[in-house]
């Protein structure tokens, strides 16, 4: 059962979903980063007509947090994503680079953050670990840093 917490998560993710800019693939993605005071960053997905330029949602919002001097506190991300005007119900995963770039926070921080993941619409929510997202990650425990 996903709790209200998971579910508040979500649709913070879903609001942020909203001010995607997406022309290119028409595909909205929207994160939302629970901090350790209860207060949430969210972020959208950014395109650019040279795709590789593009910013994932998640990345935003965990970029966001950084700038904020908070990366070390994220206890929890929500994802949702779906083709704009459709109600895809569908969950949505982070990409591997936005698992990378999640890792960093749940290094830094000394968790194994969950993820909940749902889609543009519906009430389905995958929930994962970090690690089982992307299970043996490099990042900066492997540097000495965490």
């Amino acid at each position: 059962m996903i709790d209200e917490g998971a579910k508040a998560l979500i649709n913070a993710a879903r609001a942020a979903a909203r001010n995607a800019y997406a022309p290119y693939s028409n595909f909205a993605v929207g994160a939302a980063v629970l901090l350790s005071d209860g207060s949430v960053v969210t972020g959208a997905n950014f395109e650019n007509a040279s795709y590789g330029l593009s910013l994932c949602a998640e990345t935003v919002a965990l970029a966001k947090t950084s700038s904020e001097g908070r990366l070390k506190e994220v206890v929890a991300i929500g994802v949702i994503g779906g083709r704009m005007g459709h109600a895809d119900t569908a969950p949505v995963s982070p990409c591997g680079r936005c698992r990378q770039i999640i890792n960093e926070a749940a290094q830094l921080g000394g968790r194994d953050i969950p993820v909940y993941c749902g889609g543009a619409a519906g009430e389905e929510i995958a929930v994962y670990r970090l690690s089982e997202l992307l299970p043996h990650a490099f990042g900066p425990a492997d540097l000495g840093l965490a």
